[in-house]
């Protein structure tokens, strides 16, 4: 039998969103994040909210939201910390996504920033959210209309149904090294999974851990998820079979909800997304390390 998606209401296109804008229930959001690299400043990147571009045209109706501005703990150590479900639920309830709302999000040059909101939502209990596949660059390319008006919907209520056990932190991270039961994978680019970029801190990954970059589940011309065959054959081939405990990583938690996104579509539901990644794990030296 070939590999499908699962869940196909977790992911619509472009024609669909088009035919839907009106659905006085939807809720739509630009979740676009840039890192912008830097070097020489001891921090791994700078990050910069999307809201900018975001003015200079959106699809239409649709509102932003500022991940690490407004859905992240900012008293943490580390960019893009999940908060405490309550907390997280009473701030998506004031952009407006509540219980009786459908929510797509999509964001700019890459799908990670959706796939990571998507997988907030997820872990504190609202399933009725789709990724926008290809995002906004494919509906900008399509010639589909925009506008710069900026949306605020009205504030709703969110009840927290939190599922423990999507996000993990290191301890999770450490237990798994050597374990024949688990698979821990790691959705950075290959040169920083093979320890030839320190934008971390120590260059490397987590010991045993296997290399599938985010970047290569999309198709680069225009964004949207490879086909599940071609998905599935890719984890397959570095051995994240569905029988095990799948840990995944990056730099700070968002790459590898994309891995994750793909991994639940393809039926896989032992899953977690170590939240703090290599922007904790490689500046703690007690924490073993690999590179080539």
């Amino acid at each position: 039998m070939s590999a499908q998606y699962l869940h196909p209401e977790a992911i619509v296109d472009t024609a669909w969103l088009a035919a839907n804008l009106q659905d006085p229930a939807l809720r739509v959001f630009d979740c676009t994040t840039y890192l912008r690299y830097e070097t020489g400043t001891g921090r791994p990147y700078r990050v910069e909210s999307g809201h900018a571009d975001y003015l200079t045209g959106h699809i239409p109706g649709s509102a932003f939201l500022d991940l690490q501005g407004e859905l992240s703990d900012s008293s943490a150590p580390t960019n893009f910390m999940m908060l405490p479900p309550e907390e997280l639920a009473s701030r998506f309830a004031a952009k407006g996504i509540g219980d009786g709302t459908r929510v797509v999000l999509y964001a700019r040059k890459s799908p990670q920033w959706a796939t990571r909101i998507w997988w907030m939502l997820r872990a504190i209990g609202f399933d009725n959210a789709a990724v926008l596949d290809g995002g906004f660059d494919k509906w900008a390319a399509e010639g589909r209309k925009l506008e710069t008006a900026e949306t605020h919907y009205p504030p709703a209520q969110l009840t927290a149904r939190p599922r423990p056990g999507l996000f993990v932190g290191k301890a999770e991270m450490q237990a798994a090294i050597g374990d024949a039961a688990a698979c821990s994978i790691n959705a950075l680019a290959p040169d920083l999974h093979r320890g030839e970029n320190d934008r971390y801190g120590r260059p490397g990954r987590i010991p045993g851990s296997v290399n599938l970059p985010a970047a290569a589940l999309t198709d680069p011309a225009n964004l949207t998820f490879l086909p599940p065959e071609q998905v599935k054959q890719r984890f397959d081939a570095i051995g994240a079979t569905p029988e095990k405990r799948i840990l995944l990583y990056c730099g700070g938690g968002i790459a590898a909800t994309l891995d994750a996104f793909l991994l639940h579509q393809l039926g896989y539901r032992n899953l977690a997304v170590y939240d703090a990644s290599m922007s904790e794990w490689a500046k703690d030296s007690s924490l073993p390390i690999e590179t080539g």
